[in-house]
């Protein structure tokens, strides 16, 4: 059996964690509907700085870990 390269360890975990990422957004979109809910703009706000903070917070540590020097170009690729 041969070890896997860090980058399929990478393809693996990232991928499963992101579809667990979209899956509880998809669970969350069942909230917005008025029949079943009751909630005002300020708790939409509320729940969606909390996430997109989230976001960014993760977002930067991985841009920080693609910064080989050049602070201008950030390049993504599977």
């Amino acid at each position: 059996m041969t070890a896997k390269t860090k980058r399929e360890r990478f393809e693996d975990v990232a991928g499963s964690r992101v579809q667990m990422v979209l899956d509880k957004l998809e669970s969350l979109s069942k909230c917005a509907n008025k029949r079943n809910y009751e909630f005002n703009k300020d708790d939409v706000d509320k729940m969606f700085k909390a996430i997109n903070d989230e976001v960014k917070r993760v977002k930067t540590l991985f841009e920080t870990e693609l910064d080989t020097g050049n602070k201008d170009k950030k390049i993504f690729k599977f």
